[in-house]
């Protein structure tokens, strides 16, 4: 039976559900009449459901799909305005004891050199990334709780938070680890975690069994159970994703919002952000062999229904894509993107040669941060490192319901442009120093609160003298 406040993965992502609600949707997708009045509903900037959204995806009507994606560029800018935000992956380790068939880190695999970094290895590592600019990190490592137990994560993150490196500091670190207990999850929380990300990879139940099919990674309900735990456990920003080409991405899409629907129904606080991974080539990964593979058009789709039906969610998009793709859906929705990222244990102080790659999946932008940043620059784009809302308590309901209500730009605005400031004070070539620059003078001329401006003009000169980490 599909209980959104149960408990229990089978009822919060019922299979049964799922099914009705993709048939619905074919039997709708040309129905003129039901696909306005959803739109109509859209148009509210409250979100839809499931069912509902997934009429709109599987539209095919021209017309209506101009209208859909039209209206994905409002929401996103509503909510989110023209800020982007930035991070980078760190990969602690790659020790694994799952048997995921799509990811090179499976036990299986003898190919890829099997690392786990040292804390002093952890700080070369948080000191040659603070060199770039960042200051958001999401530690990644495989599920291994010899090689990688919690005690490990733990002193891992109060060792990166502990690095001051020159003028950086790392002000937020997310966690992407594999499921755990309520007790492990409350331990991260007191370390002072973002947020929690964990991706379902795939919500059908038959196909993650067969797709997991060895490991403690094989259990379907333990896994997508998992963000019930840590919100147990004191962590209320937690992120959903999957990971689209293993399964139907109608199938994925209608789950993903059903998950994003059963944590508003069971703890009043939707998913804090969403991200939508394609899978890629990496060492013992072939695609190809997967046949649900999906078109840049469809994946463009995706991303516009998701902003649609989830307005207040942030969405991630990671190096995975190329810059053309990146471009495309930035418009349509998405909020937060990698950079000059490595996807290797090691990968920033002493990258591996080609033929010692230890990465979990081979990157399509490959653009230094910097490039980055002029890129979004002159795109129109604020790039923010800010993590004001996390380190002023501005987490879960306090911030959802400043974020529903269309208000996170009153403070996410400011604190991005300071954090700008920083990069091209510290960091930036003298070519995006220059645009940055420029693209601030514009952006100061529209504040409407003239208090405002000044006090956040006096507070950029200060950066400029010197003085760093200011936040609303």
């Amino acid at each position: 039976m599909y209980n959104p406040k149960s408990h229990k993965a089978e009822e919060f992502i019922s299979h049964e559900e799922v099914l009705s609600t993709l048939e619905y949707a074919e039997a709708n997708k040309n129905n003129i009449e039901l696909i306005d009045s959803i739109i109509e509903k859209a148009k509210k900037e409250k979100g839809l459901t499931h069912r509902e959204a997934s009429v709109l995806l599987a539209c095919d009507i021209k017309e209506k799909n101009e209208e859909i994606f039209k209206l994905a560029k409002k929401i996103k800018q509503a909510y989110y305005g023209n800020r982007v935000v930035l991070f980078a992956p760190l990969y602690l380790s790659n020790y694994c004891v799952n048997g995921c068939v799509y990811c090179p880190y499976h036990k299986k695999n003898t190919h890829i050199p099997r690392k786990k970094l040292t804390q002093e290895e952890i700080v070369r590592e948080v000191e040659a990334l603070q060199d770039m600019g960042h200051k958001r990190l999401a530690i990644e490592s495989g599920e291994d709780p010899v090689n990688n137990p919690i005690e490990y994560i733990l002193e891992s993150i109060k060792t990166i938070y502990s690095v001051k490196h020159k003028n950086g500091a790392i002000r937020r670190v997310n966690v992407n680890i594999a499921a755990t207990s309520v007790e492990n999850y409350k331990k991260l929380h007191d370390v002072g975690i973002g947020t929690y990300v964990l991706f379902q990879e795939t919500y059908n139940k038959e196909s993650y069994e067969k797709l997991h099919p060895t490991g403690p990674k094989h259990n379907y309900a333990y896994h997508t159970e998992a963000m019930d735990r840590a919100m147990e456990g004191g962590i209320d920003d937690v992120s959903l994703g999957v990971l689209f080409g293993l399964e139907s991405y109608k199938y994925e899409f209608a789950a993903l919002l059903m998950h994003a629907e059963h944590l508003e129904a069971a703890f009043g606080v939707g998913p804090h952000a969403i991200s939508v991974p394609r899978i890629r080539k990496a060492d013992d990964i072939d695609p190809n062999v997967f046949d649900n593979g999906i078109d840049d058009d469809t994946f463009a789709k995706i991303v516009a229904c998701i902003r649609i039906s989830v307005p207040y969610t942030g969405m991630i998009i990671s190096t995975r894509e190329s810059q053309k793709v990146r471009e495309r859906v930035l418009e349509l929705g998405v909020s937060q993107i990698s950079g000059g990222s490595k996807t290797s244990v090691g990968g920033y102080y002493n990258p591996m040669p080609e033929d010692e790659n230890s990465a979990q999946f081979d990157i399509s932008d490959r653009r230094p941060l910097d490039e980055v940043m002029k890129w979004l620059i002159d795109l129109g784009y604020i790039p923010s490192f800010c993590t004001a809302c996390y380190r002023k308590g501005r987490t879960g309901e306090r911030f959802m319901a400043i974020c529903k209500n269309e208000q996170i730009h009153n403070f996410c605005h400011p604190n991005a442009l300071m954090t700008l400031k920083e990069y091209l004070e510290d960091y930036a070539s003298p070519e995006t120093a220059k645009a940055g620059e420029e693209l601030i003078k514009k952006e100061l001329k529209l504040f409407e609160d003239p208090k405002l401006e000044k006090d956040l003009e006096d507070k950029l000169e200060k950066i400029h003298n010197g003085e760093r980490d200011f936040r609303y």
